[in-house]
């Protein structure tokens, strides 16, 4: 299974988030769903592109292809996030978690807050048992 840590174009980043929101997709109600649409066949290409990377695949049906992502959103959502922690925190969670709470423009629920609490203590434990 190919890992989403290689880097991706825009298009193909946006084709990824595309696929990833609707499970699977037509190359039409991709472009309908990108930002300052491409033509048809650039689409195509890229979906082609990514094919080949073995980020996508695609299945016959009828007389279009279905493109569906070859990885679980978990699994590509945890890549992301390795990635952007990597890149912009210096591999740091703490340094990332807390730009997150400083700059968050809404309140945290009291459940949030409990949950966010109850993944700090487990990792406590995890680090005591080690």
């Amino acid at each position: 299974m190919p890992e989403l840590e290689h880097q991706l174009s825009r298009r193909e980043r946006q084709i990824m988030d595309i696929l990833f929101k609707r499970g699977q997709a037509t190359a039409a109600e991709i472009r309908e769903g990108m930002p300052e649409a491409p033509s048809y066949s650039a689409v195509r290409t890229q979906l082609r592109i990514l094919v080949e990377k073995g980020h996508i695949r695609h299945e016959q049906d009828g007389p279009r292809y279905l493109y569906k992502p070859t990885v679980e959103k978990e699994q590509a959502k945890q890549s992301a996030l390795k990635r952007v922690v990597t890149t912009f925190f210096d591999g740091s969670a703490e340094k990332a978690m807390a730009a997150l709470l400083d700059s968050s423009n809404q309140k945290l629920s009291s459940a949030e807050l409990d949950r966010l609490e109850g993944l700090i203590q487990a990792a406590r434990a995890r680090e005591d048992a080690r």
